[in-house]
């Protein structure tokens, strides 16, 4: 397992501004090591804060070579292709840094540990970290966290990468420099590696996948706050995470997370993305089922204005504030604080 102490690389190689680094880009934003290089040779010379909107001095290297002459200990696959399966000229990289000594942090699907074990040249001091392996098998949820006495925020979404965890992340860290006791309950392969705990949502079995999230929550009972990240969308036609991060974490308030130049799905692109009030009144209902579970309202919108000018991403804020009736802001480029003060006061 990855301790704070260890220098990492991370391999980003093609994917510096793809979507499909988001693994590296969380890691980058959030992970406590130290970071002596990101490996994509189409940028090496530069700095990752010259080429994104990451405040990171961390180098840009060529190659995996570059990346262990600044004392690499751990390589992190940074790049989470569609399906979560490993390219295949990933091999030789896995192969090379492993024989150099370096562990493996991989946060897909495709299990590296039997295919690459032997290449392990001290097992004493390597390791490599599958991090989507569940480590339990948990009961059938029978909604013990309804009972609970503190305040369990979940992070739903328009889309799949919609912002969640960093959401959830930005939130979990203002309470922290605010002294509020908290929790985080990681349900995706980035927050597992950036905390070192949490649990693999798309790893366990339909039928498990609500016990996975409530033992979780029950596990940080004694916290006044949990954050549960989020994954998925109701609205993706390939996304079945919503329903067990409700039913498991049975939420007493809700965060709706969008990215604000989308009026569509990413992918499919036919799939428009609803009126907001609409969907948040669909998750809603969901979350409590006639009042069932009580009633888990959307206290705040977390939006993803990266994509858009300072001009545009004020007016969306204000814009998606004014429709909704509920207070919406960017966390990243504004701060967290107006969600985390709608939270205190709901």
């Amino acid at each position: 397992m990855l301790n704070e102490t260890q220098k990492v690389a991370l391999y980003m190689e093609g994917h510096l501004f793809s979507d499909y680094g988001k693994m590296g880009f969380g890691v980058l934003r959030y992970l406590k090591n130290p970071i002596v290089g990101v490996i994509d040779s189409n940028h090496s010379g530069t700095t990752v804060n010259a080429l994104l909107e990451i405040p990171s001095t961390t180098p840009v290297v060529k190659d995996l070579q570059a990346a262990a002459a600044l004392g690499a200990e751990v390589l992190i696959l940074g790049i989470a292709p569609s399906g979560g399966k490993i390219p295949t000229d990933w091999y030789s990289i896995i192969e090379e840094a492993l024989k150099s000594g370096m562990s493996i942090v991989n946060g897909l699907h495709d299990l590296l540990h039997d295919r690459f074990k032997q290449h392990l040249i001290d097992p004493e001091k390597q390791w490599i970290w599958d991090v989507r392996v569940p480590q339990f098998e948990p009961k059938i949820a029978t909604a013990q966290c309804m009972g609970l006495p503190n305040k369990r925020i979940l992070f739903v979404g328009t889309d799949m990468a919609a912002g969640k965890m960093t959401a959830a992340l930005e939130l979990y860290a203002w309470t922290k420099e605010n002294n509020i006791n908290s929790g985080f309950v990681a349900t995706g392969q980035i927050g597992i590696t950036i905390t070192g705990a949490g649990i693999p949502l798309d790893a366990f079995k339909v039928d498990h996948a609500c016990g996975a999230v409530e033992q979780a929550v029950l596990e940080q009972q004694d916290k006044e706050w949990i954050f549960v990240e989020g994954q998925g969308s109701l609205l993706h036609p390939g996304s079945t995470a919503t329903l067990p991060l409700l039913r498991g974490s049975c939420p007493t308030h809700l965060i709706l997370c969008h990215r604000a130049e989308m009026d569509h799905l990413r992918h499919p692109t036919e799939i428009r993305i609803p009126d907001l009030t609409a969907f948040i009144a669909l998750n809603e209902a969901l979350a409590s089922v006639c009042g069932t579970y009580g009633q888990p309202k959307v206290v705040g919108i977390a939006l993803n204005t990266s994509k858009l000018s300072a001009t545009a991403a004020a007016d969306v804020c204000a814009a998606v504030t004014k429709t909704t009736g509920i207070p919406a802001t960017d966390v990243v480029r504004y701060g967290p604080e107006v969600l985390a003060k709608a939270l205190q006061e709901a």
